[in-house]
């Protein structure tokens, strides 16, 4: 590009003048951020454009602000320099839509290496959060072209092939967590999953928290679960999984998922956020080798997703962990015990399973997934057979629900627990209400399940 412009500014210390040459150029002014918006900008098709919302400072206008977003996330600097390759003007980033405080900002592809997401993170959620220049800043969703998203493999099995791996395929998969959600022996833990998977559930779970400790070692875990896995499969003539938590560093995780493999174990859960995207692009092909598939916990995520004005936004984790590879995702409940309502929780299911994410406003780009397969949403946290209809009605049969302290906590203890929610799926998908199902010969679980929470939502 050439061309040469003067400008001055009254009340300011400087006068820009400067000229884009066939070399470099010179700018006699102190900053540059102006040149970071344009809003007759059109992306092309292999820009990736980043959805923020976004207040500037007192005394700064959203303009300036949004040009410094766009500055400090790609080629800009605080100060206006002596030389520039023609070039680098190719390689900015241009902040070209501001609505209200939503903004949006398109990157060149050639800023980013394929299939790197940490150097992904490291530019749009890098130092511009850190920035003077906004008193608060979310990054709410990326759209992602096909150039971007073909240098990363998606999920190994995809909803269809753990389906057909699991023979379910009318109905979520449920699973729970032997609660409390520590402090059991190997043993005891193990036997906490016998009898969930006795009251017809697909998975037994470990929580976040849960990894090898003195009172409950990893090893025994392991195969204490895989001695009662056998015996309820060989009882019920249905295949039974687990979701044991292999967290820790990335070396130790590979010999843990090692050892998930030699007792016949087809899962592996991560807690994802505090192992990062590193460690689990390298899991990623680890686990694929051992054909063994990915449960992700999105424990700690809270604390930069849950501040509606700064941080990270959760949908944005989910395409993270879609484009890595992970089956399943935490995505929320809207109706338990977390923080997160119906819109959320329908965006982060949207992202994971859609073939094209649908755009919501002020939430979600469009984003074609091409040829990545899709993901789980996993609803947890707070749940009962009374709140199942609820969940039903968000998710509709394609989830993990994850149903742990409301079976354990059934009067009649965790195998009439886990039949009580089985019962509620099952009065969902007959078209029944819970009161009518547990009228029945075959909802007394229910029934006492009703009896106990009723459709208490839990705070």
């Amino acid at each position: 590009m050439h061309y040469s412009q003067v400008r001055r500014q009254i009340g300011k210390t400087y006068e820009a003048i400067f000229i884009w040459g066939d070399i470099s150029y010179f700018m006699a002014k102190i900053d540059w951020y102006d040149e970071f918006v344009d809003s007759d900008y059109t992306p092309a098709n292999t820009d990736l454009v980043a959805l923020f919302y976004f207040e500037p400072p007192k005394g700064m206008s959203k303009e300036e602000s949004a040009g410094r977003i766009a500055s400090e996330s790609s080629t800009g600097t605080w100060t206006t320099l002596a030389k520039l390759p023609p070039r680098m003007k190719g390689l900015q980033a241009t902040s070209f839509d501001i609505d209200g405080n939503h903004l949006l900002v398109a990157y060149p592809g050639e800023l980013w290496e394929g299939g790197n997401l940490p150097q992904l993170l490291s530019g749009l959620a890098g130092n511009i959060f850190g920035m003077k220049g906004v008193k608060n800043l979310r990054l709410l969703d990326v759209s992602l072209p096909p150039s971007y998203t073909k240098g990363f493999k998606g999920p190994i099995l995809g909803m269809k092939g753990i389906r057909k791996r699991y023979g379910v395929t009318d109905r979520p998969l449920t699973g729970a967590v032997p609660k409390p959600k520590i402090g059991f022996s190997a043993a005891e833990h193990a036997e906490v999953g016998f009898e969930t998977w006795m009251g017809g559930f697909d998975f037994v779970k470990d929580d976040e928290n849960l990894t090898s400790t003195s009172f409950n070692k990893f090893d025994a875990r392991v195969k204490l679960m895989a001695k009662q896995r056998d015996k309820a499969e060989k009882e019920t003539g249905q295949k039974k999984g687990a979701f044991i938590n292999i967290t820790a560093e990335t070396e130790v995780m590979k010999k843990r998922a090692d050892l998930l493999h030699e007792y016949g174990f087809d899962y592996a859960m991560i807690d994802i956020v505090v192992v990062g995207t590193s460690a689990l692009q390298t899991l990623r092909d680890h686990l694929a080798d051992l054909k063994i598939t990915t449960h992700a916990h999105r424990a700690m995520h809270a604390s930069f997703t849950r501040n509606p004005k700064h941080g990270i936004s959760m949908q944005f984790i989910a395409k993270q962990m879609r484009l890595i590879g992970m089956n399943q995702l935490h995505s929320g409940t809207a109706v338990g015990k977390l923080v997160g309502d119906k819109n959320e929780v329908q965006s982060i299911a949207d992202v994971l399973r859609e073939t094209k994410t649908p755009a919501r406003k002020h939430m979600l780009l469009e984003q074609d997934w091409g040829k990545l397969k899709d993901a789980f949403p996993v609803c947890s946290g707070g749940l009962h057979p009374g709140l199942i209809p609820d969940v039903m009605d968000i998710y509709g049969n394609d989830m993990v629900l994850l149903v742990s302290g409301g079976i354990h906590g059934h009067p009649k203890g965790t195998r009439a627990g886990a039949r009580a929610s089985m019962q509620a799926l099952e009065a969902v998908n007959d078209g029944l209400t819970l009161k009518e199902k547990a009228s029945l010969v075959d909802g007394k679980d229910l029934a006492q399940a009703l009896e106990k929470w009723g459709y208490h939502k839990p705070k």
